[in-house]
């Protein structure tokens, strides 16, 4: 247990947040979010490198406020036209040490009031890892049927993200895992109630629910490459 716990302050701050997200109401806010959001997200980034380094010894739970496993509240809105200046929800993604964005393989949690989950995988990764991988499912099929389709892994993960219309180049139609090797993402993402995430054994939770989509996360490694 973090002497700095997750609690529910952490989404009355958000669900603030989502109805003032000004810059002014943050300034005027910030030592809450500093306590009640940031350092306990640092604290639990903390205690899970131990759990982490037993699922596997490659991917990194760093707890520095900046250039770390936490995300920025801070929104990008430099291409967007939402110009909201904060991210009302709370993420941290545990990344592959070969990697230093999160187009990565890695383990993900994200908090947010009413829609919180565990995430892992690689979002909309380069032309290179996504061949690998298509290429590695085209060839052991049985192999990736069987992980996504282990009770452990199915009853907790449910795939998403986009896919291509048509095959890609070099694949059949006919392909009888053709509707996986068309993702242009490969993540597995598992909700759970708000509750779950101010409850003392929240950091026992979620190595277990990392632990149970290891396996997942192992496939898309030696797809692209590096050691899982």
């Amino acid at each position: 247990m973090t002497s700095k716990r997750i609690s529910p302050a952490l989404f009355e701050f958000l669900s603030d947040l989502k109805a003032n997200n000004d810059r002014t109401w943050f300034a005027e806010n910030k030592q809450r979010y500093l306590e009640f959001v940031r350092d306990p997200m640092l604290a639990f980034i903390g205690e899970f490198a131990i759990p982490l380094a037993q699922i596997s010894p490659h991917f990194r739970a760093d707890p520095r406020p900046n250039g770390g496993s936490l995300f920025r509240i801070h929104r990008d809105t430099r291409f967007s036209k939402d110009k909201s200046p904060y991210k009302t929800n709370v993420g941290a993604h545990f990344r592959h040490e070969s990697f230093k964005d999160a187009y990565s393989p890695g383990f993900y949690l994200h908090l947010e009031p009413g829609a919180c989950f565990a995430g892992l995988g690689i979002w909309r990764p380069d032309s290179k890892s996504l061949g690998g991988i298509r290429k590695l499912i085209a060839e052991s099929p049985q192999e990736w049927t069987d992980i996504v389709s282990a009770s452990d892994f199915a009853e907790a993960f449910r795939l998403g993200g986009g896919s291509l219309k048509r095959p890609p180049k070099g694949f059949e139609s006919s392909h009888p895992l053709i509707e996986d090797i068309k993702r242009k993402d490969f993540i597995a993402s598992a909700a759970f109630p708000d509750e779950i995430a101010v409850r003392d054994d929240f950091i026992d939770w979620y190595a277990d629910i990392a632990r149970k989509g290891s396996s997942f996360v192992g496939f898309l490694s030696r797809g692209i490459g590096v050691a899982f």
